[in-house]
């Protein structure tokens, strides 16, 4: 008899971490085209920080349970799906549903984890990994010889791209509170303090052409210096607005604003380009190219952990019970890594 009960943690609405529900129920039985994963490791991400204050772009309506992505092993498959998936290790990007003991996905969103990746390792780079890895390749097409700013470079995103893109061969500057910066230089990396120093004018100091690429996910009024810190034939990539993360008032003005630049910058004759990457572009109008991309470019990143190109940060582990403990963690900044939930 099967005594396993289904523990996930609720967002009931905008509430301080402690705000958080645990529910207890029973575990989901997996449909036509479907697995049950039992979750072994998530995560904190930013996503989840803007969604507690009901700040990201599109989450769902109060309550609903966060978790942006997880990894755990197959328990069930449904009608259709390979029984030979059962008991195999996956990863999977969800948005939300991921912080549960037990989570129903379609069996082709799921991604392999390749052999001797323990879940805590791989959870790191999921949405990080994907996202640091399609930005780089996919929309900037970064190339060996350039000069990139990563800015957050010790972030969730920012330390995984900052990763690849040495691994790439690129030239990188990026900005980092004065105590990161030891292990930036480390990597190879150019710090710049965004506290105490003029961001901007360091960085022209450091690459007086311009730079080839900038990773935003500040947004806000700066976005525009990092426009203006691009050489002809650069590439501004945007990625989130972590500037008004706090504000009150739509949580969709601080994305229409920055979309709307985009445009207008990719409208004038100027040479460089803007984009706003989203990792779920794509999805609603060409689902199975989508899965597809999604899972190439795991599997590039999981190879290059593999590898030692990447490496798996970890701030801290803490049990699923304990997510308001975790969720401050990640929030305090005083941590480099990925605060990952275990079942």
């Amino acid at each position: 008899m099967n005594t396993e009960e289904l523990v996930e943690v609720v967002l009931p609405g905008k509430v301080e971490p402690e705000g958080l529900q645990i529910r207890h129920g029973a575990v989901p039985a997996p449909g036509p085209g479907q697995v049950v994963i039992r979750m072994e490791a998530t995560g904190v991400s930013f996503a989840e920080q803007q969604m507690r204050r009901g700040r990201y772009y599109d989450q769902p309506p109060f309550p609903f349970v966060p978790g942006y992505d997880l990894v755990g092993t197959v328990q069930a498959t449904g009608e259709g799906v390979e029984p030979g998936l059962a008991g195999t290790r996956v990863a999977a990007l969800v948005k939300v549903g991921g912080w549960a003991s037990h989570v129903l996905v379609d069996a082709a969103d799921v991604v392999p984890v390749p052999d001797g990746i323990d879940a805590a390792q791989a959870e790191t780079l999921v949405v990080n990994g994907v996202t640091a890895w399609q930005m780089l390749h996919r929309t900037a097409r970064v190339r060996a010889g350039q000069t990139i700013v990563v800015h957050g470079a010790n972030g969730g995103v920012g330390s995984v791209l900052v990763q690849l893109a040495r691994a790439a061969g690129a030239r990188v500057i990026g900005t980092a509170s004065a105590r990161h910066h030891d292990a930036l230089r480390e990597q190879g990396v150019l710090p710049v303090d965004y506290r105490r120093q003029d961001v901007a004018a360091r960085i022209r100091e450091l690459a007086p052409g311009g730079v080839d690429a900038v990773f935003d996910h500040v947004g806000g009024r700066g976005i525009v210096d990092s426009w203006r810190l691009l050489a002809p034939g650069g590439t501004l990539v945007s990625y989130g607005s972590a500037s008004t993360r706090d504000d009150e008032g739509s949580k969709q003005w601080p994305v229409l604003k920055l979309l709307g630049r985009v445009w207008l910058w990719n409208a004038l004759p100027n040479r460089r380009r803007a984009y706003f990457y989203n990792v779920w572009a794509g999805r609603a109008l060409a689902r199975n190219r989508f899965r597809a991309r999604l899972r190439a470019d795991l599997t590039e990143v999981f190879a290059a952990l593999q590898r030692g190109d990447v490496d798996a940060r970890i701030a801290a582990q803490l049990p699923l019970t304990r997510v308001a403990d975790a969720l401050r963690l990640a929030e305090s900044g005083t941590v480099a890594g990925k605060v990952v939930l275990n079942s």
